[in-house]
């Protein structure tokens, strides 16, 4: 089990599919598409956006995820 830590000093545990899944954004400003991820990725990646790790942005009908600010 890993940890994220926010900038508000929050943090949040992670399994290891949850913190593999994240260790594939670089930076903040990286943005992965919805279609290239896998469908237990995509499970993943929609489990963090409810917990609040990533952001999940929907523009002209490309779902992409993006990392939440965090330290």
């Amino acid at each position: 089990m890993r940890f994220i830590e926010f900038n508000n000093g929050l943090q949040m545990p992670l399994n290891n599919e949850e913190a593999d899944l994240l260790a594939r954004f670089e930076s903040v400003e990286q943005r992965i598409q919805k279609n290239s991820l896998t469908e237990r990725e995509q499970v993943i990646a929609n489990q963090l956006v409810n917990r609040g790790a990533l952001v999940r942005n929907n523009q002209d009908g490309k779902i992409t995820f993006r990392r939440q600010n965090s330290s």
